[in-house]
């Protein structure tokens, strides 16, 4: 392994910033293809920081015990926004910046604008194939899963459904994808699939391993590891849903949101998912109810709720007409 300092730049209190990168590569010759795992663009996200440990220290021993197994190059940029990552913040300090809305522009006087072109630039030159790792936000935990915008669709399922996910979720275009890391790779042409798993602030190391399992498989299926690397695992092929496939449960009310919902649960149209409570007149507002039959792969775990918050989401188990 080759640890490299692709960027140092100083804080604002002149504490220096550094972002590194890691490598794998054949012993020899060169590499048949290569790819990409990125992960902390959002300080708070941790599970994406601990698969990017297990795939380091898997790919370290597989070096020292079975060095003719890697055929393709490995980067790894563990952590890529290391000032919000040590803050444990979804933007980048200071700055009030998030990092994963900073491409596509180019470079300009903003500190975190030209980090980010810098970046962008060493992995799409560094990648035939990436993976760019999320979790969830402070409000949803989320069962591991792969995002596709419909436009890359028919590139991008094959890949994710080789990763050990539970749900590819294939959704429409929304502006704010323009300036994501994943969306300027696929326009540029280099596949880059979005894991999002867990929830942010925490790490599941449940899920975790399961990733890291996809993304062992997913190597081997693009030819960057061999097939008959020594390592098995038991991998699973995920659900591929599209938008008309996918039931989302919303409060009606504002309140305090107290569910008995598990994730990956199955659940059934009328059964009861919680209530919404007022805890200062001691009332119940509502009770929530899945309009839907199917299984759950986002549950709201903060329990504060405003009119018309997701609370849920499912994978239908007879989907909406398109």
């Amino acid at each position: 392994m080759q640890i490299q300092t692709l960027f140092q730049y100083q804080s604002p209190l002149g504490v220096p910033i550094e972002i590194k990168k890691q490598t794998f590569a054949p012993a020899a010759g060169r590499p048949a293809k290569r790819i990409s795992f990125v992960a902390g663009l959002h300080g708070d996200e941790w599970e994406g920081l601990y698969i990017c440990h297990l795939l380091s220290r898997y790919l370290q021993d597989l070096e020292e015990t079975h060095a003719e197994s890697f055929v393709g190059e490995i980067n790894i940029y563990p952590a890529a926004n290391p000032q919000a990552v040590c803050d444990g913040t979804r933007l980048t300090p200071f700055f009030s910046v998030d990092a994963n809305r900073s491409f596509g522009a180019g470079r300009s006087d903003s500190l975190p604008e030209s980090v980010a072109s810098d970046l962008f630039e060493d992995i799409r030159s560094s990648s035939d194939f990436a993976v760019d790792i999320h979790s969830s936000n402070q409000r949803l935990l989320e069962l591991p899963q792969i995002r596709i915008v419909e436009e890359f669709d028919l590139s991008l399922t094959p890949l994710a459904s080789e990763c050990n996910v539970d749900i590819v979720w294939v959704h429409p275009m929304a502006g704010v994808f323009r300036s994501t890391l994943a969306y300027n790779l696929n326009k540029a042409r280099v596949p880059a699939l979005v894991v999002e798993t867990g929830i942010c602030l925490r790490i599941h190391p449940e899920f975790c391993r399961q990733v890291f399992h996809g993304l062992v498989r997913l190597m081997r299926h693009v030819g960057i590891l061999k097939a008959d690397d020594p390592l098995e695992f038991q991998t699973k092929k995920p659900r591929v849903v599209y938008p008309h496939e996918v039931g989302s449960l919303q409060a009606g009310k504002s309140g305090l949101f107290v569910h008995q919902m598990k994730l990956g649960q199955s659940v059934r149209e009328g059964e009861k998912a919680g209530e919404i409570i007022d805890p200062i007149q001691g009332r119940v507002l509502e009770e929530i109810r899945f309009p839907f039959n199917g299984t759950l792969f986002t549950v709201c775990e903060n329990p504060i709720a405003y009119e018309g918050a997701p609370l849920a989401r499912a994978a239908l188990d007879s989907p909406a007409r398109k």
